[in-house]
Order: structure tokens, then C-alpha cells, then sequence
């Protein structure tokens, strides 16, 4: 394993700058998750680490050593890709030995390299099979495998499981993250799902844009998301926000959201009258029993959906989109209107225009 080290690294094509400068520091043994939009350059970010895409500026350095110029084959990283990359007219055991055998390892080692990876994959009956005889799940685990012979410094993953069913998705997630526990290899994953960022990581990336928006461990990024973007980005369904004003008197801040008053503590920086965002996650909404506060949210409930252990509630408050989610399922009814108290501990401000996080 090694440490990853990426300075100033820069993407163009022409004159389409697509990676802007990203800064970012990799500790050994760390499993690092890249996740964004569409577009956002994660998989170009990967690309051009594994030496599969060229770099326009700035250096890719493992434990020291800039890897910018060197040649794919020779930069000590494995890769798991997408659609597995596998070669159907060979057999499981010589897709996972074929690097070993490139690189003219003497047979006996190479038998003794796959089989321990078969064994740890659970591919043991496998080996004589081709590709177009395995599942989905068992190819996943032979590209793994593939990788795992190598004995890399690096792993990189491509959007592995993006092919796979949702019920396979969850099992094969653990079983990446148990593996890569065991082996105890640097890992870099790149996901569009915020589920097997959050429950894989050690820490996640966001990227927008190609710029990295926060780096952070999965709870920290859901719980004090940097900006306005990785608040919504991060969480489904995403955080709800609401545009207020804040208003200062006797060293108390309030934001008023039309006529509710929600009492908070800001930094001084903040001045009277300035524009903010409230956003607030659905789960951390509370019906209001009895006589609603006047910091409750009169919610027009618009729609319901019982999700099972959860109820997911639509709504609108003053031409705002409302989603709450509460466990204890509550009978709410279309058009009826729910009061739903906001705790301080739950909300979070955002400065209007810039995204920035105030408190």
C-alpha cells in the first residue's frame, strides 16, 4: 500500500478546462470514495491517476515518487472497471494469472497467486469457467481477483457495481470493503450511489465541476456539509432549504422565514439583514403536538408515501417544496396543514449567495 499525493492537477481538452486544480492527500491503507453529478470529472480524476489519461498540469505523486510521466503498466496500480474488462475466450483462472503471465512470472507462482485470491473471493469452483458462464456478481469478483494478484500499491475502482442488481449491489459492497480491510491496499472508488460512498469510506470527495466542494468521513460531510451544493448533493431525499433574512437585536440572531421566526446562533460576522438559507434534512423535522409554536412550519401536506419503516411526507410551506420523513408513520391526510417544528441543534445557514456554510 501507499500513499496517494495529487497537487494542482489540471484536465483540459482544447480549451475545456474539466479538472480545475485539485488538491488532494491519500493516506496509506485509506479507502477514498470520488462521488458527483454526471460530468463532474471522477472518472477522469481516476483515469488520469491509473495513467490512462494524460495530464495537463500539476503531479500525481505515489509515496513520493511523481508517477506524471510513467507508463500504466509500470505505476504499481490495479484497476477494476465498470464492465469488468474481462477476455471471454479465457478461463477464470487465465484471466486473473493473464498480467502474472505478461509479466513472465514463472507458473507455479502465478498457479499459487490466483488461487489464493480465488479462495478469498470465493471463486474456487469457478476456475475453468469462462466469463459468459459466470453471474454478473462472480464477474465483479473476477476482476477483482484480476487485481488482487497483482498484489498493487494502489486500487482503483470505476463505478464497479453500477451493473449489478440492487440486492447484489448491497452484498457486493460489503464484500469490497471487507476485502479491502483485509488486504489493507490504498483504494480509491469512484460512485455516482451516495449509499456505498457513505457506508464503504473512510472519507468521501465531492466533486462539482471538477473542483472538489469537501473532503470529509462520510458523517462529517452528511452532518456539516461545507456549502449549499454538498448539502443537497448529500442526502436522499436531499436537505430542504429556505431562503430568510436574519435579524439582529440585543446580541440575538433571528431568521425569518415570511412570518416564522426561527431563533439561532450565528457568528458575529453575520450582519442584520443579510441573506440566508435554511436547510434543514427531513428526518430532522418533528410534528408539533398541541398548540404549534410560532417557529413551526405550517406544512400543507401534498402528498404521502409509507416507505415500510418510514413515512415520507410532501408538503409545501409559502411556495416552498417540504419533504419530511418521520419513523413513527403518523396518519396525515392531503391538505391537511402539519405544524412541524425545526430543532436549532438540526438546522444549518448558508450564506444566500455565496453557498458557504455560516454556522
Amino acid at each position: 500500500m501507499a500513499a496517494v499525493d495529487i497537487e494542482g492537477l489540471r484536465k483540459s481538452y482544447g480549451k475545456a478546462e474539466i479538472i480545475h486544480g485539485v488538491d488532494l492527500a491519500i493516506a496509506e491503507g485509506e479507502f477514498i470514495s470520488l462521488i458527483g453529478a454526471s460530468g463532474c470529472g471522477k472518472s477522469t480524476l481516476l483515469r488520469m491517476i491509473a495513467g490512462l489519461e494524460p495530464i495537463t498540469g500539476g503531479r500525481i505523486s505515489l509515496d513520493g515518487r511523481v508517477i506524471n510521466d510513467v507508463a500504466p503498466k509500470d505505476r504499481d496500480i490495479a484497476m477494476v472497471f465498470q464492465n469488468y474488462a474481462l477476455y471471454p475466450h479465457l478461463t477464470v483462472f487465465e484471466n486473473m494469472g493473464f498480467s502474472l503471465k505478461l509479466r513472465n512470472v514463472p507458473k507455479p507462482e502465478i498457479e499459487k497467486a490466483v488461487g489464493q485470491a480465488a479462495a478469498l473471493l470465493g471463486l474456487e469452483p469457478y476456475l475453468q469457467r469462462y466469463p459468459k458462464e459466470l453471474s454478473g456478481g462472480q464477474r465483479q469478483r473476477v476482476a477483482m481477483g484480476r487485481a488482487i494478484v497483482r498484489k498493487p500499491q494502489v486500487f482503483l475502482f470505476d463505478e464497479p457495481l453500477s451493473n449489478l442488481d440492487a440486492k447484489l449491489r448491497v452484498q457486493m459492497r460489503s464484500e469490497i470493503r471487507a476485502l479491502q480491510r483485509r488486504l489493507g491496499t490504498t483504494s480509491i472508488y469512484v460512485t455516482h450511489d451516495q449509499m456505498e460512498a457513505m457506508t464503504m469510506s473512510d472519507r468521501i470527495v465531492v466533486l462539482n465541476a471538477g473542483r472538489i466542494e469537501q473532503v470529509g468521513a462520510p458523517l462529517e460531510v452528511y452532518d456539516r456539509p461545507a456549502n449549499i451544493f454538498v448539502a443537497t448533493f448529500i442526502g436522499s431525499p436531499a436537505m430542504n432549504l429556505l431562503e430568510g433574512r436574519v435579524e439582529r437585536s440585543d446580541g440575538k440572531s433571528i431568521v425569518w422565514l415570511g412570518e416564522i421566526a426561527v431563533s439561532l446562533e450565528l457568528p458575529d460576522e453575520v450582519r442584520d439583514g443579510a441573506a440566508v438559507v435554511l436547510g434543514i434534512r427531513p428526518e430532522h423535522f418533528e410534528l408539533d403536538p398541541g398548540q404549534p409554536s410560532t417557529s413551526a412550519l405550517p406544512v400543507v401536506v401534498q402528498m404521502t408515501e409509507p416507505t415500510g419503516a418510514e413515512l415520507q411526507v410532501y408538503g409545501e410551506f409559502a411556495g416552498d417544496r417540504i419533504v419530511a420523513t418521520f419513523r413513527n408513520r403518523p396518519a396525515l391526510g392531503e391538505g391537511e396543514t402539519v405544524p412541524m417544528r425545526m430543532p436549532q441543534s438540526a438546522l444549518h445557514v448558508f450564506d444566500r449567495d455565496s453557498g458557504r456554510r455560516l454556522n
